[in-house]
């Protein structure tokens, strides 16, 4: 038994599920399933794993799947096949008698974790020295609970990559600066995408302490960009599309805006997951597609649309490693300690940081 890095205590499994065949290990979660009933709802994240997700009652992004827990009246039980994150949002939005559970612990996000809390109230007081009172914080869903309550309680507001175009039109009414966590990217792409030169970027280094990529005159910075990134799309490069390209100029590139400003500028077009989704729904038959985003979510569609030619943009595995953490055994272990009356790995926000992060997530699903 161990403690995890947000001091959760962190179970050794059974080795009995560790040696579970994938016959039994199937016929006993749909058996857990089936005696839970409306007790328990079941998030499968677009990342997760295709033996894993195959259970799940819903599928989405994060924000998506916390909210359908919410709205999951009956269900008294929330297990999210996510990482940490997710399922801090899901605790931030559930019912107060409802339970969220993530079935494995060192299911983090290293994006997520770019961005320490005190590191970023450090960096706040510094970049308030140097601006004044000039900047709103924004920050990525993909952010821990504390760094969601931190943006809530400087009157900031958190976005997705669906919505991160109307979250920044609308910080920018408020202060003449935008402090983005944790993914610089995101924050970068949308950015230029809105008419903000490059020059009017900088990137806050948290490790040094010092700002980055200065190109231009420091008080015209209208993005500061915390020096953070998805270990995923940070693998796609700009040579793997000139190497799409060159081997069929009638293949089309799709990337997910978390990869870098090169890449996105390169790509033919560049969404949220939930873009990319619907975009291949809605490709005609014979359509071929280069997709940079994680690996079992490119696989997926491709054997859900066979009559399109769709592949991964890089000739790499790009999986998230950490949400590959949560397995069949995992996910079978937390069902039948839920069945024996002791769940294992519940994920509980603490109620002032809840507040805060809730403050923070309404401001957004506000705008309209």
């Amino acid at each position: 038994m161990a403690m995890d890095l947000l001091g959760y205590v962190d179970m050794e499994m059974p080795e009995q599920y560790r040696t579970m065949g994938s016959e039994e290990l199937d016929a006993r979660i749909r058996s857990a399933k089936e005696r839970l009933g409306k007790d328990l709802v079941i998030l499968g994240h677009h990342y997760q794993r295709d033996d894993v997700i195959k259970f799940a009652d819903f599928r989405g992004d994060s924000l998506r799947l916390a909210r359908i827990g919410s709205e999951q009246k009956e269900a008294k039980y929330i297990i999210f096949c996510g990482v940490h994150f997710m399922a801090e949002t899901a605790d931030t939005l559930a019912q107060d008698e409802q339970m969220v559970i993530l079935p494995d612990l060192r299911a983090g996000c290293s994006m997520a974790d770019m961005a320490d809390i005190e590191e970023v109230e450090e960096a706040w007081e510094v970049l308030q020295e140097k601006f004044g009172d000039t900047i709103i914080p924004v920050t990525y869903v993909n952010s821990t609970a504390a760094i969601k309550a931190f943006v809530g309680r400087h009157g900031g507001t958190t976005c997705t990559s669906s919505n991160a175009h109307l979250v920044l039109e609308w910080a920018f009414k408020q202060k003449k600066r935008i402090l983005f966590l944790p993914d610089q990217h995101l924050g970068r792409n949308t950015a230029y995408k809105m008419g903000i030169p490059l020059e009017q970027m900088v990137i806050w280094n948290p490790q040094s302490g010092q700002f980055e990529e200065n190109k231009g005159s420091l008080q015209d910075t209208r993005m500061i960009l915390w020096k953070g990134h998805c270990s995923v799309h940070q693998k796609f490069t700009p040579e793997q599309i000139h190497r799409i390209r060159k081997q069929d100029p009638e293949m089309k590139v799709i990337v997910h805006p978390e990869c870098s400003f090169e890449v996105v500028q390169l790509a033919d077009q560049a969404g949220s997951t939930d873009y990319i989704i619907k975009t291949i729904e809605a490709a005609p038959p014979g359509s071929k597609w280069a997709i940079g985003t994680e690996v079992n979510l490119v696989h997926r569609l491709a054997e859900e649309h066979p009559e399109q030619k769709i592949v991964l943009l890089s000739t790499t595995m790009c999986p998230c490693l950490t949400m590959n953490r949560i397995d069949r055994p995992h996910l079978l272990w937390a069902l039948e300690s839920i069945l024996e009356g002791r769940p294992i790995h519940r994920i509980e926000v603490d109620e002032e940081t809840k507040k805060w992060s809730k403050v923070a997530l309404d401001r957004m699903l506000s705008l309209k």
